[in-house]
């Protein structure tokens, strides 16, 4: 069965209500990563935790994949909190090596656990909040990637609803890149095309209805790029972020062979196939 998107947003983060009330961590659930105590466990978990909090400045989110660390290892969500704060203390000034090390920690935690690492955000009264920014039919101009990342924060969302023609692949890579970094998820319900695909395939998660229509082909070279050897370094770096998106990056290679006044569609399966796209969904609600 097809899902939507607060469905998928619902499944991500139901785990840890039943936890007993003692604050410290449990022992005897799941099994550790090789190498790893326990306590160094919960410190990374904890790490990814203030790493939500602290790019957020909100104490009312974490990350889905401390959600499924909480439940499988059975960790209390007050020992992950009180090991947050141990790790402020910690590092001190140092606050970009925090920053890495909780980078690194959501990856690894990701990892073992199965749940890609994505933003979740709680209610005042602790459910949980499934708003994403929707943008329709907007050209990706100068500016685009700041006034989103703006309204995205206004907005408390949880991920962005994209349908555009596309415009400037330096803004969509930009805005794409911040969607990752912040574990946001994208999708699109109608028609995503040439820079747009870059937005889309900067989410955690990437969703589509069955409906949608994903194009592409060449982008416009900028006039620094305007040689032939500059035009095979823009083809370059149309790859390289693909594979940093963790995206077939041969999909690049398939929009530079579509002359920039064609379209090539991608099916839903290629789409799934390539990684462009991690889930077909019913609807956007």
């Amino acid at each position: 069965m097809r899902r939507s998107l607060t469905t998928l947003v619902l499944v991500a983060a139901l785990v840890v209500s039943c936890a007993p009330a003692d604050r410290d961590q449990l022992t005897g659930a799941g099994t550790l990563p090789t190498g790893m105590s326990r306590d160094d466990w919960l410190s990374r978990i904890a790490a990814c935790h203030l790493l939500r909090v602290g790019q957020n400045l909100d104490v009312a989110v974490t990350d889905s994949a401390v959600i499924a660390a909480a439940d499988q290892y059975g960790f209390r969500v007050d020992a992950i909190i009180d090991r947050a704060n141990l790790l402020i203390q910690q590092y001190g000034s140092r606050g970009a090596a925090l920053v890495a090390f909780a980078t690194d920690a959501c990856q690894q935690v990701a990892a073992e656990t199965g749940m890609p690492s994505t933003l979740v955000r709680f209610e005042p009264d602790g459910t949980l909040r499934t708003t994403w920014l929707r943008i329709d039919d907007l050209e990706i101009t100068d500016g685009f990637a700041d006034r989103t990342i703006l309204e995205l924060r206004r907005r408390r969302a949880v991920g962005l609803v994209i349908n555009s023609p596309g415009g400037s692949v330096y803004e969509a890579r930009k805005l794409g890149r911040h969607l990752r970094v912040m574990g946001l998820r994208t999708a699109v319900d109608r028609l995503c095309t040439s820079a747009c695909i870059d937005v889309l395939a900067g989410g955690v998660e990437r969703y589509v209805t069955p409906e949608a229509k994903l194009g592409i082909h060449q982008s416009r070279v900028p006039r620094r790029f305007s040689s032939h050897e500059g035009g095979q370094l823009y083809v370059a770096d149309a790859f390289l972020y693909l594979r940093e998106m963790g995206i077939d990056p041969d999909v690049a290679i398939a929009a530079a062979s579509v002359p920039n006044d064609k379209l090539l569609l991608i099916s839903l399966t290629d789409a799934l196939q390539t990684g462009l796209v991690t889930d077909v969904i019913e609807r956007v609600e």
